[in-house]
């Protein structure tokens, strides 16, 4: 686990340095929100209501409407300026019975790990907060975000739980509950035995989310199948540019439609298909920048390369020939100026 916030508990002048761990998590089954077509993954964007503009994260500050339509905005240096007096200090304030701390009032739970140096300090409080069997109320700042809360034990650990402040609890209103219902002493009778017959110990452990395990063995068998496909990627994670995305999905859409409407009209999809690759070649060229000439001038460099490739190839054998005579055309001519330069050699003797 890793800590989110470092502090120390103080009661009285004991001071007892401790970390925070989050001691619960949900378990859940991650899903995204696709599009069914084609796996796309759909997105979110801040866009601000006014002219339409994605907004960055830094340029996005918080704002409180007044009873009468005005706008409070409040920004980074705002918070800032406000007092948390306990934004590191776990503050006891009182202990008090645990049984008066109403459930309703527990929001998360966290484990408290005392520093190595602070072990004694630590094994004070828990053994008095077991001895007594009295919970801690306390004040801790945690995310800029000040919470009532209370420490009590669980097994050797140190647990934090905060609470909800009290005009954070609404009053349950039900008119329905303020009628005279009479019962039978015999139903009740009835109601109290069926609740024996159900007794137990509480054991959690015995309990499981049935609908998540049903949706894991569903994934996974989806995967076995091979019922599966791969992760859709927007046209920037590919590398083109936004310019050149919008052109891309824009031209593919507009293929998608001349292909459903020649497929309404009865016409062969091959047809359609040669329609198509011509029409992306084009539109290829024309997406980068280059006219109609600069693709028939590329056309016209290709075919005069290939033309000089297929000259070269038949020329081949020929300069092969030409160079297996070569050596016996100069042994030719070697024994024919033989005789001419031993006369030479005789007279300058």
């Amino acid at each position: 686990m890793r800590a989110i916030w470092k502090g120390a508990v103080a009661f009285g002048l004991v001071n007892v340095p401790v970390r925070l761990y989050a001691a619960t998590g949900e378990h859940e089954v991650r899903l995204h929100q696709v599009h069914r077509e084609d796996g796309g993954r759909i997105r979110y964007r801040k866009v601000c209501s006014l002219d339409g503009e994605q907004v960055e994260w830094a340029d996005i500050a918080k704002g409180y409407e007044t009873e009468d339509g005005e706008l409070v905005v409040l920004t980074d240096e705002d918070f800032d300026q406000l007092p948390l007096s306990t934004e590191r200090e776990i503050e006891v304030l009182e202990f008090v019975p645990a049984e008066q701390v109403d459930p309703i009032l527990l929001q998360k739970t966290y484990y408290l790990e005392p520093d190595r140096t602070a072990a004694k300090p630590y094994a004070l409080l828990r053994g008095a907060l077991e001895q007594t069997d009295r919970v801690a109320v306390v004040k801790v700042a945690i995310r800029q975000r000040e919470s009532m809360a209370v420490l009590r034990v669980r097994d050797k650990v140190i647990v934090l739980q905060t609470l909800l402040w009290p005009d954070e609890v609404r009053e349950a209103d039900f008119p329905v509950l303020d009628d005279d219902v009479s019962v039978r002493p015999q139903e009740l009778t009835m109601a109290s035995s069926l609740v024996e017959s159900l007794a137990a110990d509480f054991d959690p452990s015995q309990y499981e989310d049935a609908y998540v395990t049903a949706l894991e063995e569903l994934i996974a068998a989806k995967v076995s199948s091979g019922d599966t496909q791969a992760p859709a990627s927007p046209p920037e994670e590919e590398g083109a540019s936004e310019g050149g995305a919008e052109v891309v999905d824009l031209l593919a859409a507009l293929q998608r439609s001349v292909d459903k409407a020649r497929a309404a009209r009865g016409e062969d999809a091959d047809e359609g298909s040669a329609g198509s690759d011509s029409g992306r070649s084009s539109r290829r060229t024309s997406s980068t920048g280059r006219g109609a000439t600069g693709g028939a001038a590329k056309a016209r460099a290709s075919t005069a390369a290939s033309s000089t490739t297929k000259a070269a190839a038949k020329d081949a054998p020929a300069k092969k020939s030409a160079a297996k005579k070569a050596p016996a055309k100069k042994a030719a001519d070697a024994e024919d100026a033989a005789p001419a330069r031993r006369k030479a050699r005789s007279k300058a003797s």
